[in-house]
This record gives C-alpha cells, structure tokens and sequence, in this order.
C-alpha cells in the first residue's frame, strides 16, 4: 500500500510537536506583529538543553530547562528590539547568530545521542503498556502537550495582558497612548514565544533520541507555512478556530512532505520539497485571489455574451415585426 498507517501515523507525530513552534510563531508573528527569525537558533537550545539535562537523569526537568532556555532567547531579542532599537528582522538574525555559538558550549560537541537515556516518551511506553495506546505513546505524548499549549494560548490571550498583547500588534500608538507599556507586551510575547520553540525542540530531541547542532535549520519557514496554511484552510476568525487551523496545518504539511518523499525521491531532496511546500503555502492567499479573479472575468464574459445573444434576438425579431 502507497500511504501505510506508520507513514500517517509518524507525519502526525511530527506534526503535532511541530505545531507547538507554529503556535509560537503565531502568538509572536500574528498576534504581536513582530517578525522572529531567532526561531531556528531557539529551537536548537530547547533541543540542546533538555538534551543535556535528560542525559543527567531528569527528562521532566529538562522541559523546564528548554522553556527557561527559550525564555532567556527571548528576552535578550526584545532587549535588542525594544531598548537597543534594533529592527525585528535585524534582531532577529543576531540572536540566531549567536546561539550557534551558544548550542555548541551547552552540547560540547556537533551530536548528542539520547539512545540509552529516560525520556518522557519512554516514560509514556512504559505507561500504556498493554493498553490500546500502547503503540501510538509519542503521539498521545505529543498530543497531551500541544493540546495544553493551545488551551494556555487561547485562555492567556483572553487575559488583559493578552489583549494588551494583540493590541500592541494591531495598532502600536493606540496603545501607547492608552497607558500601556508596547515595552512590557512585546518582552513577554517573545518570552514565551521563546519558551514554546524551546518546549518543541526539547521533544523533537526526545522523540528521535539525538541532537544536532543544524536540526534547526529551517525551521522557521516550517512555522511559518504550517501558520498559512492554517490561516488559509479555517481563515482569520476566533483565537481559538485560528490556534486550532494552525496545529491542522502543521499536521497537513507533515503528511504532504511524507507522502512527497515516497515518490523515490532522494534525502537529500526533503529540503527542496520543504520548499516547495512553504512557497505554494505562502502563495496561496494570492493563488485563491488570482482563481477568484479568473472566475468573476469568466463569469462577466459569459453574462455579456448571453446580454449579446438576447440583444441579437431582440433585433431579430424587430426586423421581422
């Protein structure tokens, strides 16, 4: 069979864990208006700090760690933008620069194996052993926390900080001249941006059992299609329709790239399908404008030549009166 349930079943997996970053870059991207290239490099300490911290023997502390880790990327980013002045893009780009350095301190080396080190996920085998679940476990794992990290976006946008938020991104001199800090809301959403990218490579390093230092290489145009493509497919309605269109959408690039890679195509191609994928993804509001258009001439074209045809009757028949 061309599509077997393993090959569904591993896209999804991946997509879910995904879909933590994409949510991130929503809260940071779509609902703060600042546009986060530190995406990659943060990725990369999550995985490398919970790495390290697994290793020592606590796979749960090392959440923690790669959140706290995430978190300190995040701040020293709004520090460049908001004190330093530096633009978002610019920014951006510095952080990510130097947390290559950074990655390759807190690893010690270009690799990490996690093969014979307790993992969350392990944790979870053991626990749904002889269940139903028991072979689906880094899927219910990735689940459980992609569902909790929506449930505390969606409830902490509700909140008056969270509102300051979206509206710091919406119209940044409103909110300046309503007392409030846009110093103070765009510190805290790229903090716990920064956090979740750190959440999600900690469990990508968890779910494969190995770290590199160039895992997160990309990264950043996977959020960013899987956030369109979710945008495109549920729209931009309700916070909470648009964070669940998000994790569909990183769940649905997952499953495009897999079933790509089974037409024989080489490894070395996955980065030119990724490509692929992100540039039909972020094309497709104009595609859907451009078929929009095509049909309203089509449809312009055909009721003139009815009114020509009825015109010509119309004559017709005066002629023969």
């Amino acid at each position: 069979m061309f599509i077997t349930w393993a090959l569904i079943q591993n896209a999804l997996e991946l997509g879910v864990i995904y879909a933590i970053i994409a949510l991130a870059l929503f809260l940071t991207y779509s609902m703060l208006n600042v546009c986060d290239l530190s995406t990659d490099g943060c990725y990369t300490l999550g995985a490398a700090v919970g790495a390290m911290v697994a290793i020592s023997g606590h796979p749960i502390l090392a959440l923690f760690a790669a959140m706290g880790a995430g978190i300190c990327s995040g701040f020293i980013n709004a520090f460049l933008q908001t004190r330093m002045k530096v633009e978002s893009m610019l920014a951006g780009i510095i952080v990510n620069t130097g947390l290559y350095t950074v990655n390759i301190l807190v690893m010690g080396k270009s690799t990490l194996s996690m093969n014979d080190t307790t993992t969350i996920f392990t944790m979870m085998k053991d626990l749904l052993k002889d269940t139903p679940f028991a072979g689906a476990y880094k899927l219910v794992v990735a689940l459980l926390f992609a569902v909790v990290i929506a449930l505390f976006l969606l409830l902490f946008l509700g909140t008056r900080l969270g509102l300051s938020i979206r509206a710091t991104g919406d119209n940044i001199a409103m909110v300046k001249s309503s007392s409030i800090n846009p110093v103070l809301t765009t510190t805290v959403g790229l903090c716990i941006g920064g956090a979740m990218t750190g959440l999600a490579g900690c469990l990508l390093g968890e779910y494969q059992k190995s770290v590199d230092i160039n895992m997160g290489t990309g990264m950043v145009t996977v959020a960013l299609a899987s956030l369109i493509i979710g945008e495109t497919l549920v729209g931009k309605k309700s916070v909470a329709v648009r964070i669940i269109g998000v994790i569909f959408g990183s769940c649905l690039y997952r499953v495009i790239v897999a079933i790509a890679l089974r037409f024989n195509l080489p490894a070395s191609a996955l980065k030119l399908v990724s490509a692929v994928i992100v540039a039909v993804a972020i094309s497709m509001p104009a595609i859907k404008e451009i078929i929009l258009l095509r049909k309203t001439k089509l449809a312009a074209m055909r009721k003139h030549k009815e009114m020509a045809v009825w015109d010509q009757e119309q004559r017709g028949g005066s002629a023969s009166c």
